[in-house]
């Protein structure tokens, strides 16, 4: 269920871990491969900045990104700056986002992200959540997927099953977590398929990362093939 503000209180603190440990970093250290191929730790850093300004620009009422192109210029530009800067970047883009996402508004508004997408001004927070945490991992600096908050890990879960409910191309599928928490995906019916593992296995099943599913185990069925995020 969504609860905005602790998703407000949970990105400050997200954020802060995540300043914390890039901090620990080198310039060098930063040119190197993140977890997400072609990307360095700079360009996510660099894309991390840069998306909390296109979330002002979401709750201020103007376009996310000019386009994809120039969404895609700005990571690529701003990936190669020293370690210093890229702090101070995300440091600041971060406090503007939530000094923006923290003032009174109407939650229940509807918003417009970028590709057509829509959505409750109540469910952004959440959005820059999974940003900060999901992209701390992607850094490859030793925080992994079985580190994040379970709270989160439960409510990305659930973000990810929703975005494939009623797909035609994923079959019906249950999720069970060794945890015991449930949650389902797919095409409408009875699930075909039952997926179980850990939390942090069923995350990464859904958010294609780290080993994609391989250590979940399956019944009724393979691993269904999931359309790209």
């Amino acid at each position: 269920m969504t609860d905005h503000v602790h998703d407000l209180q949970s990105v400050r603190e997200a954020t802060d871990r995540l300043l914390t440990a890039a901090a620990k970093l080198d310039n060098a250290a930063l040119a190197e491969e993140s977890h997400l191929p072609g990307w360095s730790r700079g360009h996510i850093l660099a894309h991390l900045a840069r998306n909390a300004d296109a979330l002002v620009n979401v709750f201020e009422g103007r376009p996310m990104y000019e386009s994809g192109t120039a969404r895609d210029a700005d990571i690529e530009r701003d990936s190669g700056r020293p370690l210093l800067e890229q702090l101070e970047d995300v440091r600041n883009s971060a406090a503007a986002w939530q000094t923006v996402a923290e003032a009174p508004k109407d939650w229940t508004r509807t918003l417009e992200l970028r590709n057509g997408v829509t959505d409750s001004a109540s469910r952004i927070p959440f959005r820059r959540l999974v940003e900060v945490e999901l992209h701390h991992v992607d850094l490859n600096i030793g925080y992994e997927l079985a580190d994040l908050p379970d709270r989160f890990t439960g409510q990305e879960i659930e973000f990810l099953a929703e975005r494939w409910s009623g797909h035609p191309d994923v079959p019906a599928t249950a999720l069970t977590a060794t945890d015991g928490r449930q949650w389902r995906t797919g095409s409408a019916g009875e699930p075909a398929v039952t997926v179980t593992g850990s939390a942090a296995a069923l995350l990464a099943w859904l958010s294609g990362r780290a080993d994609k599913g391989a250590s979940l185990t399956t019944e009724g069925g393979q691993l269904p093939a999931l359309p790209p995020l």
